[in-house]
């Protein structure tokens, strides 16, 4: 197994490893230091898993989340799929953060991809707050953010309380200790305690930053890709230039770390 770094914010490579079976706990420790380290990962050339493999593979990370209210795929519990780019996965965002306990952890295994486009971009959270000033690093630790569902949760009859969470807009990751922005322009609707209009310049300041081309990596896909990202330093977003060819990803997260 070699372990290649893709891009100076974050995002690395996993070659030589095939996870069609068991891997050894020495192979999973050196891929999960390698995620904590890089943010984002690839695992090459899965391609032959199963939806048995990915499951198996996913629960080594830890307890395997059900979306609320997008449905998984026949027969698979908890693998998603995911398609064609919309306005919502084309946005910054971390997976779920509208949940009282948001996702760690994302898995996502191309399928069938376009013959060009439909990469996805990864942002540095970590590096976009350490970008900052000390004393604006101190203001933003004292500020809370309310995250709302999309209106996919409306349309699927749920009510609305059940998809509303306030978090810290500073998140410290629990296996790190490092302090990342956690606000996202497709779940947080304001400050805790600010009006929507008062929010929105500090909020679109913040997501400014986290998108700077130097935290970020864009990932273009191969057929057999695994990728993996941590939701509590990442953030990420599909590039939209996908014109009808199909897209098959299969997702499945881990609930928090």
């Amino acid at each position: 197994m070699k372990i290649r770094q893709l891009a100076g914010a974050l995002g690395a490579e996993v070659l030589g490893l095939d996870l069609t079976g068991e891997i050894s706990d020495t192979e999973f420790a050196s891929v999960r230091d390698a995620l904590h380290q890089s943010g984002v990962i690839c695992i090459r050339g899965q391609g032959a898993m199963t939806p048995e493999d990915q499951l198996a593979f996913a629960a080594k990370w830890g307890e395997i989340s059900i979306h609320p209210y997008v449905p998984s795929i026949e027969g698979y519990p908890g693998i998603m799929k995911i398609y064609d780019p919309n306005p919502i996965t084309q946005t910054w965002h971390s997976d779920s953060t509208h949940m009282r306990e948001p996702h760690a952890y994302t898995l996502l295994l191309a399928r069938v991809l376009p013959k060009v486009g439909g990469d996805t971009m990864f942002a540095s959270a970590t590096r976009a707050f350490e970008s900052l000033s000390p004393e604006f690093q101190s203001m933003l630790r004292t500020l809370s953010a309310v995250h709302e569902g999309t209106s996919l949760a409306a349309d699927a009859g749920l009510d609305h309380e059940a998809v509303v969470a306030v978090h810290p807009v500073v998140r410290v990751h629990s296996d790190t200790g490092a302090e990342a922005l956690f606000v996202n322009d497709n779940y947080v609707s304001r400050f805790d305690g600010w009006t929507r209009e008062e929010s929105r310049p500090l909020l679109d300041f913040l997501y400014g930053v986290i998108g700077r081309y130097e935290n970020t990596y864009r990932h273009r896909w191969c057929n057999g890709d695994l990728v993996i990202w941590d939701n509590r330093s990442t953030q990420h977003a599909v590039v939209g230039d996908v014109a009808g060819e199909e897209r098959v990803l299969h997702r499945v997260t881990i609930a928090s770390g």
